[in-house]
């Protein structure tokens, strides 16, 4: 099981890596076999090959991230963040839930946000 330090950086990595655009890092943070569940409720993105191109397309819409708390670990293979993606005069309020292996790897992600969690500027 990976330390809470080891999933802490792995999450601040995925915030960095998304907003410097950085594809390969992205992906490099997940297993083969990672899911990828963005909201939660929709289909699932199984694999690398999914979730690169889910990230590419992501990547295109120009969202900022940051945090909203601290990054949270979790006594066993978990760790969560409390973040806003900006795009334009949009703002989303997200949490995203990661698992780990042993490596540190991501082997899923969920993203929890509704209707309510979207926020119009002006």
């Amino acid at each position: 099981m990976p330390s809470e330090a080891t999933m802490k950086a792995a999450l601040q990595a995925y915030l960095d890596n998304f907003n410097a655009g950085n594809l390969d890092g992205l992906v490099g943070l997940f297993t083969d076999d990672a899911v990828v569940e963005d909201p939660v409720g929709a289909p699932a993105h199984n694999g690398k090959d999914e979730i690169r191109a889910f990230y590419a397309d992501a990547l295109k819409n120009g969202a900022r991230l940051s945090l909203s708390a601290p990054i949270r670990g979790s006594h066993t293979n978990a760790a969560a963040m409390a973040f806003e993606a900006k795009v334009g005069p949009l703002t989303v309020r997200i949490i995203d839930v990661m698992t780990f292996n042993d490596a540190g790897k991501f082997t899923s992600m969920k993203a929890y946000f509704g209707p309510e969690d979207f926020i119009q500027a002006g």
